[in-house]
């Protein structure tokens, strides 16, 4: 497993990359309502990020035909944008996004409930938030990667919530996907030992009933098998000497 070290240089543009998706998703928070369409927040994200000078990490990725991952309610990750796919009141919306900004990239998901969201919503919506930051707290140089892989299995479990194993977080830099995986479960071994200059996108994928999930028929979306619904929150991290810095944060989240 190669993880790549960044330099000073690549670090200031990978913060220069947060910072910009960070206030990407800021606007769409506000944009996100009741009548829209998922092809609408899509559209709305490719201009925001665009109009920062940047590039969708996600377009054509592998295939991928949009800028923004948009998944409703029981879609878990990779949600297609559609004209016809419209948002309704009590919805939860994840969105996961990322921008190039000179060559480098950040990645960062959020979810949101649209007007009035059940009890149980809210609730996986901020545990699985919660799961991140209990995860890095151990994401600091000398500890190992997988230090934070139980950490938020520890905390999402108390909760008697899914943790998807399917899909994981990752390395990230001058390619949207580099080493190492970062599992949102528990692990039986120690992973990589953290250094200064990793920069990782840590991202916990949370169900609210059986882990399990499948891919639709576009072999892109992701959907829980029993129907539950789901919530995802990322962002992009660098290890540092002292506590890991967030880069996908605009402070006022």
């Amino acid at each position: 497993m190669a993880v790549t070290i960044k330099s000073a240089r690549e670090i200031e543009l990978m913060k220069e990359a947060g910072k910009i998706l960070a206030q990407t998703h800021e606007e769409l928070k506000e944009f996100i309502r009741p009548g829209i369409s998922t092809l609408d927040i899509d559209k709305k994200g490719e201009e925001i990020i665009r109009r920062y000078g940047c590039i969708p990490s996600f377009l054509n990725y592998n295939g991928y035909p949009a800028s923004i991952c948009v998944s409703v309610n029981d879609e878990v990750v990779h949600g297609i944008p559609h004209p016809r796919h419209f948002i309704e009141e009590g919805d939860i919306v994840s969105l996961d996004a990322g921008v190039i900004y000179q060559g480098y990239h950040s990645d960062a998901a959020r979810t949101y409930g649209v007007g009035e969201i059940s009890p149980e919503a809210a609730k996986l919506i901020e545990v699985t938030k919660q799961s991140f930051f209990e995860g890095i707290k151990f994401a600091k140089a000398g500890n190992h990667l997988y230090d934070i892989s139980n950490a938020i299995d520890a905390y999402v479990r108390r909760f008697g919530y899914g943790i998807v194993e399917d899909l994981v977080g990752h390395g990230i830099g001058s390619h949207l996907h580099e080493d190492p995986e970062i599992p949102n479960f528990r692990q039986k071994r120690r992973g990589v030992r953290l250094q200064p200059g990793m920069t990782l996108a840590v991202e916990p994928m949370i169900t609210g009933g059986r882990p399990d999930v499948v891919w639709l028929d576009d072999d892109w979306t992701v959907v829980t098998d029993d129907g539950s619904l789901a919530a995802h929150y990322e962002n992009t991290i660098l290890i540092t000497d002292g506590e890991p810095e967030i880069l996908s944060l605009t402070g006022l989240e």
